[in-house]
């Protein structure tokens, strides 16, 4: 007979045996599994890379034709023009090989993450610094038209199409192909924790097949869903039956640096990736280096950057943007204004009180969902409160007006914060600004979201909006705080377009 665990706010579900005894095939001491004799789940990932390919090509000739036309569009037969000719048949097989040389089509930087598009961006500076090199060798008087307009535009169709590609690549995944295996190697909660995260987030492309657990968890059948196959010493038999493409060994005293060594040797036969998530990975993962000491790599944890230029740079940013989205949305603004008034009346904005960085209060400004009033019906709606932790949320809540759902479910009710960012109480990316009351629950570790200015957009608006657990945002927002950058910002600020127009998690 079995029992089972189920999720609650976080909780791993585990499925666990009333008698521990495993069921053991007599050579291997691992469980009962299915062989896969079929083709390895990163099959996808040959066509993929070829497509990659044809689309570099086809920016290569693209750019070198828009070059070549720009800069000879009155004689493009005449004789001069004929080298830029045949420097536009050249251009995309150089092209295919600097990008491979940069590692633009290594599997690990494919799908997800900017690591790819940064690849590609530095080939085309490498390209770019190789033509001019080359053509003051050889003394050829190259056109600074044609450089001008071909080499970027390379490097910015590539970087499109990929882009593209990578999008088509996701909608595969959420349908349920493209995927590869893992064994998950760790404790039940670690693994429930990232089996959890690959479910959520299946762009990433990574299916769990299989979990390895430590002999004291012996009782464990299945961890979310997953079979539990084996212990951790039957790690590389188990990956190789099931034909996993990667083994993630989470944090645990029992894989040392001589278990590791031995399985990434075990693992070698097969070709199977290892991966290894430190404990650190989650708040620190970006500002983890490797320093190898005594011939040991040590990983060196820098401190989060919470003052000086980059801080400023921030503020200059978040504050330029916002005054000229301000002065772009003006006409939007007075229509929205005028939707709202007509509804019964009311004023158009509506002001809160909110907590900002180091725990100063100021006042928020937002667009009125509610009826006037609202706040004193919370108390009693309280009981209907269909989030965890120290929010309240409802999907249908009584208090929303018709017009305020649509400016909720757009997040339209969010663009007179603007003003609060030009005033420098917001920034334009950040964790979200959360009620005095709530802040008077935080814990010791909560209270590490006040050490930024909150944000219009962040994690958790990209990641889910209301549909996250109290932990989740929490966890979210701490990451944000921990590994903030403007490029990070740049990224969760073009993902917000998206998370917006699906309208998912907004009520």
């Amino acid at each position: 007979m079995v029992t089972t665990s189920g999720t609650v706010q976080g909780k791993p579900s585990v499925r666990r045996r009333e008698h521990p005894a495993r069921p053991i095939t007599p050579t291997t001491g691992i469980r009962r599994i299915p062989v896969n004799t079929g083709p390895r789940a990163d099959a996808w990932l040959r066509p993929y890379v070829l497509g990659l390919v044809a689309l570099d090509l086809l920016a290569a000739l693209l750019a070198a034709l828009a070059g070549t036309t720009v800069r000879f569009h009155d004689a493009l037969l005449a004789h001069s023009t004929t080298p830029y000719l045949l420097l536009t048949l050249v251009l995309p097989p150089v092209w295919i090989v600097f990008v491979h040389l940069g590692g633009g089509y290594e599997r690990r930087f494919l799908g997800v993450g900017t690591e790819e598009y940064r690849r590609v961006a530095v080939a085309g500076a490498v390209l770019a610094a190789t033509v001019a090199i080359g053509a003051y060798a050889v003394k050829f008087d190259l056109a600074r038209g044609y450089v001008v307009v071909a080499l970027p535009l390379v490097v910015l169709l590539s970087l499109g199409l990929r882009y593209a590609r990578r999008k088509a690549l996701h909608r595969r995944r959420r349908a349920g192909s493209c995927m590869s295996g893992v064994v998950v190697v760790g404790y039940s909660r670690s693994a429930s924790d990232l089996i959890r995260r690959f479910r959520d987030e299946n762009y990433h492309g990574m299916r769990v097949v299989g979990v390895c657990l430590p002999q004291q968890e012996d009782d464990v059948t299945e961890v979310e869903g997953c079979p539990v196959l084996g212990s951790f010493t039957d790690t590389a038999t188990v990956a190789a039956l099931v034909g996993a493409d990667t083994v993630a060994v989470l944090a645990c005293p029992e894989m040392d640096g001589a278990e590791l060594r031995r399985l990434a040797w075990e693992l070698e036969k097969t070709g199977t990736d290892l991966t290894v998530a430190s404990a650190l990975m989650e708040v620190a993962g970006p500002r983890t280096t490797i320093r190898p000491v005594a011939g040991l790599p040590l990983l060196h944890v820098e401190h989060p950057e919470l003052e000086g230029t980059r801080r400023l740079v921030k503020g200059a940013f978040d504050r330029c943007a916002a005054a000229l989205a301000l002065l772009v949305l003006s006409p939007l603004f007075l229509v929205l204004s005028v939707l709202i008034r007509s509804e019964g009346g009311g004023p158009a904005f509506f002001r809160q009180t909110r907590v900002g960085r180091g725990g100063t209060e100021f006042t928020v400004y937002k667009f009125r969902t509610m009826v006037v009033g609202a706040d004193a019906l919370k108390a009693l709606l309280q009981p209907r409160n269909e989030h965890d932790g120290v929010l309240f949320k409802m999907r249908r809540d009584p208090r929303v007006t018709p017009v305020g759902a649509w400016l909720r479910r757009y997040s339209l009710d969010e663009l007179p914060q603007l003003v609060n960012v030009v005033r420098g109480e917001m920034s334009l990316v950040g964790p979200r600004p959360p009620l005095p009351e709530e802040v008077a629950q935080y814990g010791h570790d909560v209270r590490r979201r006040l050490v930024v200015k909150p944000g219009m957009t962040g994690l958790w608006q990209v990641s889910g909006r209301s549909d996250l657990s109290w932990e989740e945002s929490v966890r979210l927002d701490l990451r944000y705080v921990e590994n903030w950058s403007l490029t990070l910002d740049i990224q969760i600020l073009w993902k917000t377009w998206s998370a917006v127009i699906r309208g998912a998690g907004a009520y």
